[in-house]
């Protein structure tokens, strides 16, 4: 396996994770998300991964969509917004994500190296 496939697998398990928390922050629209995620080239994903996730996400009850008109002269745009389901599955996630960095951390020789790594989960 080389660099390119590892990081293909990096971003399909932190996609979903990394568009919740942003549009935890404020509601979003799918060309939004898109471009924000360029700022980081490891989280950059093409229109046909994100609208198939949002889409998923609705199905799933974790966000829910409603249309604002523009003042630009545009179409209205499609605006994604995080659910009290949601919410608690983002918490998880955090929870889950936070264990993880810690594991690796601590596998890395962090700070806490030495401790149990059974106890993470």
């Amino acid at each position: 396996m080389d660099i390119d496939d590892w990081r293909s697998q990096i971003k399909r398990g932190t996609l979903e994770f990394s568009i919740l928390l942003m549009i935890s922050q404020k509601p979003r629209y799918g060309y939004e998300i898109i471009s924000e995620l360029e700022a980081w080239p490891i989280l950059s994903a093409k229109e046909s991964t994100v609208y198939p996730l949002l889409r998923r996400l609705m199905k799933d009850g974790f966000l829910m969509s409603f249309w604002k008109e523009t003042t630009e002269g545009l179409p209205p745009r499609k605006y994604y917004t995080i659910t009290e389901i949601g919410e608690e599955y983002l918490d998880a996630m955090s929870g889950e994500w936070d264990n993880l960095l810690a594991a690796i951390d601590r596998i890395k020789g962090g700070t806490d190296h030495g401790k149990d790594l059974g106890k993470l989960s």
